[in-house]
This record gives structure tokens, sequence and C-alpha cells, in this order.
């Protein structure tokens, strides 16, 4: 199956808006100034994909996402000869249009992708800055600008998914958690146009599970959770059926949980 990959440039649109919560735009700004690879640890929706968006805006330059799956191949990220017209012609994947273009590529959840995809970008992440293309008998060099930027969760990875030493210690390590309550307050204003009291909610909530002792979730109420949340609200819904739709459902197909969140969410959140 062919990587998923996007692009976006952004010469003259909005900046994305992200909230540095420590020192991560200090680092990834003087990784990028020596084109060192990054590194972005972090529970899923806690910002890391907003993060990278919004320092390829800062630094105008374009930005290729391509989504780790677990069959996700080498040749999906490098390319792979197809026929067109009759004819054998080259397409470059994702990973080798970052290195032409000196944009920035962004490897989402990498461990997802099978072990031997990511040899391949290991002449990219250390002092060669180069991709062999072994299909065309070549080594191209990344152009000015180029930055390669990858992610995990390793909360949620198995011992048998995780990245291996050898890549790790190419990359400069940036460690995103979830905002404090009143950063991830003002950031559910602005992602979803709502008042403050219900944002505040929302991230009691959210906090509230997350603090849940032996909680049997495999992952915890995301910041993007809230945010889809409070975006019900906005549309018209209840606080509470929105939390039900966004939130608690979400989290678990277990009846048991699901019930329990419920009932969590009714202890937390304001009486309408």
């Amino acid at each position: 199956m062919p990587a998923t990959a996007t692009a976006t440039s952004h010469p003259d649109t909005r900046a994305p808006f992200y909230r540095a919560v420590g020192d991560e735009v200090e680092v990834f700004r003087a990784a990028a100034g020596r084109g060192l690879p990054v590194l972005l640890k972090g529970p899923t929706g806690c910002g890391k994909t907003r993060f990278v968006e919004a320092m390829a805006h800062e630094f105008g330059r374009e930005l290729i996402t391509v989504a780790g799956h677990e069959d996700l191949t080498s040749a999906d990220l490098v390319g792979r000869f197809r026929l067109e017209g009759g004819e054998t012609v080259w397409a470059d994947g994702p990973l080798t249009r970052a290195v032409r273009s000196g944009g920035i590529c962004y490897l989402d959840e990498i461990v997802e992708a099978r072990q031997d995809t990511t040899v391949v970008i290991h002449p990219l992440a250390d002092h060669r800055r180069e991709l062999p293309i072994d299909r065309l008998g070549v080594s191209l060099p990344a152009a000015p600008g180029f930055q390669l930027v990858i992610s995990y969760n390793p909360g949620y990875q198995s011992v048998l998914k995780n990245i291996k030493e050898s890549t790790r210690q190419r990359f400069v390590a940036i460690e995103l958690g979830f905002p404090p309550a009143e950063v991830e307050t003002e950031v559910v204003i602005r992602e979803a146009g709502i008042d403050r009291e219900t944002a505040s909610a929302l991230v009691g909530l959210g906090n509230a599970i997350r603090g849940l002792d032996g909680a049997p979730l495999r992952e915890a109420a995301s910041t993007r959770m809230l945010i889809s949340a409070a975006s019900l609200v906005a549309e018209g819904l209840s606080l509470r059926t929105a939390v039900r739709a966004a939130v608690v459902r979400a989290l678990s197909d277990d009846p048991d949980i699901v019930r329990a969140l419920g009932e969590l969410a009714d202890a937390v959140l304001p009486v309408s």
C-alpha cells in the first residue's frame, strides 16, 4: 500500500496556532539551523503534528507528512518505477521529494512502519545527509533546508514496536506532553471558538481522565479530543452530549469503561 503523504506550503497563509510550554521551539530552531533531525516523543493528540506545522510555517518550508503504518515500505518513502502510457518511469516518494526540495519530511508514528523501513533514513539522519536510491543507482544529497522529523508515542508502543537505538541516537529528542490547564484551556478556546467556562470544564475533565489510577485505557483524553468536544458544543450540542460523543465513546468500546467514564464526566462537568 503506497504511503499516504500530505504536502503543505506556508508562504502567505496564517501561522498554525501553537502555544509553546517549554523549550521545544528553541531546541527545534537550533536543530534546524544545523540540519539536525528531530525526534518528537509524546502521547497521541498532544500537539506534535501542530508543532511541526508551526515550525514549517516559521521557516517557510514545504511540509510533507507521512503517516506510519504496518504496510509502509522503503519504496513507499523513496519511490518506485511505474508504468505510464506504456513506458516505465520513476516516481519520487514523499521522502525523496522533501530531500530534493529542501522541505521538512515528517514521519508520524514511525514505529508503526516495518523495522526495515527505518533503515533508509539512517544516511539522512547523520553527517552524510544523503538518501541512497538503490533502484536508480544514485545517492541523493539533501538540498539546503531539508530536515527530517519523526514522532512516536512511547507510552502506547509495545516492546516489539520501539525505535532502535541505532536510529534514536541519530536524532535530537523533544518530549511533548499535555499542556498545563491554563494553556490547554487557551488552545481549546482558540481552536473551537467557545467560551472560557466551557473550555475550562472540558480541560478539567481531560485532566481527571488522565489522572485515573489503574485505568485500562490505551490512550488518555487528548487535547485533540477536547477540541472536538468543544467544536460540537459550538455547533449547538449540549456539553454532556458532546463529551459522550467526542470523548467517552471515543476512548473505549468496553461498556463498563464507557459507563465509568460517563459517571466521571457527570461528576466533573458543571450542572447545566
